[in-house]
């Protein structure tokens, strides 16, 4: 059942940890501009206005890690470590190298962080400098994600990206002599426009950049955006299905043959400890809290989620307690559907005496179709099944 709160402050009904790694997601809502295929809850400082900050959401922020920190700390179950932080958006580099290692600092304030803990941020090519990498460094961040989409110019203007063609490569390369070993680069293919040869640059940026983990998306038209308005009144295509497979073809074999292989549908890395341990924690169904504006927790099968306007999110810090919009208590039904969606994406593959025996038959017709494969007492994509992994799904899931 779902749970929302209107006025008053609302608090989930926690319950103890799973036992696994315990994360914490960062949502810092800011961007310079709007992207036209963005639907994240994200805000330029003129649709702000005066109504909020990055000062007011940096203390509202700390407000909310501190009680989120004592909430936990009344549960039976001690508070794990945090094994992993992730720092999206929105645009978190807009916070400078001195922000963002004041939000790892209000982190340590409140929760203990593993001596070997993952923290990653993710940035902006345009805001970002061999300067903003090493303070990254000196404060403690491990990793950076960073926003490249293409290498042609004609497709990021579609996109509506600010960043100039060449930048995000160089911004990786100055990551990795700012001593960051684990540097990935987010791809999109499918834009209307875009050509053979243009993704092939991209994929040639990338390579030539030596980064380690690489993450790439097909083109999704969300309802509300920009892109989906151009689409609606016929200036673009929309995207086809034929190319998007056909692309996401070609990139699995330029990134394998390179050395990363997949670990999940859409993530490429050269090998184990280049895999993002922050995400993995979500498709593995562990426990995170998720603080700022929008962002969501998960905790031992309680989910919840924030209000998303900055200025309301810190007015709820400011009267007290948690700014959940609301929260609901998982089912067994509905926490084993999600843990087949994502165990069945990742390339460890999903445990098939955890599947019903209805379920274990439609898993022989995927084999069957070659659409998955066992390995060992594991269910596995094969090629073919990646580009249709929403299909395998909904086959299992719906016998």
């Amino acid at each position: 059942m779902v749970n929302s709160a209107d006025s008053e402050v609302a608090a989930p009904e926690l319950r103890d940890f799973g036992g696994g790694p315990f994360g914490v997601y960062i949502h810092v809502p800011f961007c310079a501009t709007r992207c036209g295929y963005c639907d994240f809850n994200t805000y330029t400082a003129g649709e702000l206005g005066t109504s909020a900050s990055p000062q007011s959401w940096f203390e509202a922020l700390k407000g909310e890690l501190a009680a989120a920190a004592t909430a936990f700390d009344a549960l039976p179950t001690p508070t794990p470590e945090v094994a992993t932080v992730f720092v999206g958006g929105g645009t978190p580099s807009l916070l400078g190298g001195d922000g963002l290692a004041g939000v790892l600092d209000a982190i340590r304030a409140n929760f203990a962080l593993a001596a070997d803990a993952e923290v990653t941020t993710e940035s902006n090519p345009e805001s970002t400098s061999p300067e903003f990498f090493a303070r990254l460094r000196a404060a403690g961040y491990t990793r950076v994600s960073l926003g490249m989409q293409s290498a042609a110019a004609h497709v990021l203007r579609v996109l509506d990206r600010t960043h100039t063609p060449g930048r995000a490569a160089a911004a990786a390369r100055q990551a990795r002599a700012a001593g960051f070993d684990h540097v990935n680069l987010d791809l999109i293919y499918g834009t209307p426009g875009e050509r053979d040869e243009d993704l092939d640059a991209s994929l040639d940026a990338v390579l030539e950049a030596g980064v380690d983990h690489v993450s790439a998306y097909s083109l999704i038209v969300e309802d509300g955006t920009a892109l989906a308005r151009r689409v609606r009144r016929g200036e673009l295509p929309a995207p086809d299905d034929d190319v998007l497979a056909a692309r996401y073809e070609r990139i699995d074999a330029r990134l394998t043959a390179a050395g990363l292989t997949w670990y999940e549908v859409s993530n490429w890395a050269a090998g184990t400890a280049a895999r993002c341990r922050h995400n993995l924690g979500y498709w593995d169904g562990g426990d995170w809290l998720g603080a700022g504006p929008g962002a969501h927790s998960h905790l031992g099968g309680v989910r919840w989620w924030n209000v998303k306007h900055p200025a309301r999110y810190a007015d709820r810090i400011a009267r007290g307690g948690l700014p959940a919009a609301g929260w609901e208590v998982l089912t067994a039904e509905e926490r084993h559907t999600e843990r087949v969606m994502l165990a069945v994406r990742l390339s460890s593959g999903l445990p098939l005496g955890e599947l019903a025996e209805d379920e274990a038959r439609a898993a022989e017709r995927v084999i069957g179709d070659g659409l998955a494969a066992r390995a060992g007492a594991r269910l596995v994509l094969t090629d073919r099944g990646r580009l249709l992994a929403d299909n395998v799904v909904r086959q299992l899931l719906v016998p």
